[in-house]
């Protein structure tokens, strides 16, 4: 079963607070309610412990998706980071979420703004060597207390291009499945196609957003952050870009699980409701396009 879900992140940011900073939570809640989403997940704005976050999301016939979780697998073994975390696993498996959104957040700089994509940090052979042993073991702590990871390739962090990608997949054991997100392997100089055809069978996740190729190309050329690039419009939601989402669904006939809207904007310049509107009819009609509807 496909449901779609929505990230708060196309009302507001969580790396820039200010921007959509305006937003309430009821607001986000009730117009994703009204377009048609089943789920969110998590934002700043949300409750912090699992019974107010799912009675919050219930009062507009929402559940809980999930949320994102930083790992520092390069600085610390899995058993502690596993401890780390206890807490924010709970809340998660406690108010409904079946997969823990996981992105190594060791050296990033997605979340700085006057930091280059540039200056991104890139693991070294003895850092893979470490890392992604550590990111199995995790995985499979994460699986015996109930919940998938679901790992976030992302810019600006040390799993970013296709080639990062296939070295981890490639490391990692049958515990660690892939989040796959169209916007960013896209932009990292990916194929989303290629990345769910090669991975179908371990994509347990799936974020949905689009590029604006022009914007992509000049955000690289002329070497901005990723918060600059993301308020510049690099992203949009799906089928208002460059992505061909009917083939990455078409690639992936047996999936089952969330598809999640998270096109971050400046909401200044991209109205929330109407471009998450468009986002969701589009998703639909990509979705019956290749048989998942």
């Amino acid at each position: 079963m496909i449901r779609i879900g929505a990230n708060p992140i196309c009302w507001s940011n969580d790396d820039m607070v200010e921007i959509g900073g305006d937003i309430s939570l009821d607001q986000c809640l009730s117009e994703a309610r009204d377009i048609g989403l089943e789920g969110m997940e998590k934002g700043n704005k949300f409750p912090n412990t699992a019974p107010e976050l799912k009675a919050k999301l219930a009062e507009y016939g929402l559940v809980f998706v999930s949320g994102w979780y930083s790992t520092f697998l390069l600085e610390r073994d899995a058993e502690v980071e596993f401890a780390a975390g206890l807490a924010e696993l709970k809340l998660r498996k406690d108010a409904g979420a079946e997969v823990l959104v996981t992105c190594e957040c060791t050296r990033t700089v997605h979340g700085t703004k006057s930091a280059p994509l540039s200056t991104r940090p890139v693991m070294t052979d003895a850092e893979w060597a470490v890392f992604l042993p550590r990111m199995t073991r995790f995985a499979e702590l994460v699986k015996d207390f109930g919940l998938q990871v679901v790992y976030h390739h992302h810019m600006g962090t040390v799993v970013q291009t296709p080639e990062e990608v296939d070295r981890f997949m490639a490391g990692t054991g049958p515990a660690v499945k892939l989040l796959l997100d169209t916007g960013h392997i896209t932009w990292a100089g990916g194929d989303a196609v290629r990345m769910a055809k090669t991975y179908a069978g371990r994509i347990g996740h799936v974020h949905t957003k689009d590029v604006r190729p022009a914007i992509a190309a000049k955000a690289l050329a002329e070497d901005w952050s990723f918060l600059d690039s993301v308020l510049e419009g690099v992203y949009t939601v799906p089928g208002d870009g460059c992505i061909d989402f009917a083939g990455v669904f078409k690639a992936l006939p047996n999936y089952s699980g969330w598809v999640v809207i998270e096109a971050e904007q400046d909401p200044e310049k991209a109205h929330p409701k109407t471009y998450v509107t468009l986002g969701y009819n589009n998703l639909k009609r990509f979705l019956a396009e290749a048989g998942l509807a």
